[in-house]
């Protein structure tokens, strides 16, 4: 886990300030009665709700073009390190978290607290910035998701489209690629 933390340090970043700045964005709304959070929870369950949808439809497209993707790995002429494959499949772990994570905080939110009578007032504050949590947390987990996918792509982008000298480059791959240079 370590390695994966040092190895996508702009990624994780990336997903890092996202949620940092969505959650201090809705902290700022500062503290609610219990008949203010039921309201804005009415309000605002669509919303969650939609954001679910879209990153429950966004992770299980994800995991379907990483197999895409692998397929272009495995029939380039290039020969790529096994770290390639284990960038994939780091995406492909964190994306299958999410999604089932997102699965289930969508099917929670769908329970109708809002139409309870004998929850007390009260709990609906704790119950709203649970909501805001979790949805800071699933969007900053999607963008880092989408920046480890960038990274991965463009990597493969230089190695086969545009035949550069890459780090994922096995090196008997990279000594061909150094003396082709060199004859020309």
């Amino acid at each position: 886990m370590q390695h994966f933390i040092s190895k996508n340090k702009g990624p994780i970043s990336g997903g890092l300030v996202a949620f940092i700045f969505i959650g201090l964005a809705v902290f700022v709304l500062g503290n609610l009665s219990g008949y203010e959070a039921k309201q804005l929870l009415n309000t605002s369950m669509s919303g969650i709700n939609m954001l679910c949808n879209t990153i429950i439809l966004a992770s299980a497209t994800i995991l379907a073009l990483l197999l895409t993707l692998l397929g272009i790995s495995t029939s380039t002429k290039s020969r790529l390190k096994n770290q390639h494959y284990v960038q994939v499949l780091n995406i492909a772990k964190l994306v299958t978290v999410l999604f089932v994570v997102t699965l289930i905080v969508f099917q929670l939110f769908n329970i109708p607290i809002t139409e309870a009578e004998n929850l007390p007032t009260a709990w609906f504050s704790y119950i709203y910035w649970i909501s805001l949590f979790f949805s800071s947390l699933l969007s900053g987990t999607l963008i880092t998701v989408i920046l480890l996918l960038y990274k991965t792509v463009t990597n493969i982008i230089k190695i086969v489209g545009l035949g550069k000298d890459h780090y994922l480059l096995s090196d008997e791959e990279q000594e061909e690629i150094e003396n082709t240079n060199e004859d020309a």
